[in-house]
């Protein structure tokens, strides 16, 4: 089953990216595709992770909040803090992709 969901998920990365290597060469060269296509996989991988990494703050904040709630606005103040920090990484990622 895990086979089958690598594959999958190999396929829709190939599907999707493929027009990448559709469009035509430009003003700056023809070896822009493959940067294009590392751009993309970049912002993706960076994309998924920053969800993976706010999913489980949000989850132990939650956690944390439900096992003392006396202390809710301290773990508030601190999961905002984090949430904004993980968030930070997909943004810069996002510039660079845009800058090259």
């Amino acid at each position: 089953m895990r086979l089958r969901m690598l594959f999958l998920v190999l396929a829709v990365m190939l599907l999707v990216v493929s027009p990448v290597f559709a469009q035509g060469g430009g003003a700056t060269g023809g070896d822009t595709g493959l940067k294009t296509l590392g751009y993309v996989v970049g912002m993706g991988i960076a994309s998924g992770l920053c969800g993976i990494g706010q999913g489980r703050a949000a989850g132990s904040a939650a956690e944390a909040i439900a096992r003392n709630p006396g202390a809710s606005g301290t773990i508030r103040t601190a999961m905002i803090l984090g949430l904004a920090f993980i968030e930070s990484l997909a943004i810069y990622t996002l510039v660079v992709v845009f800058l090259k």
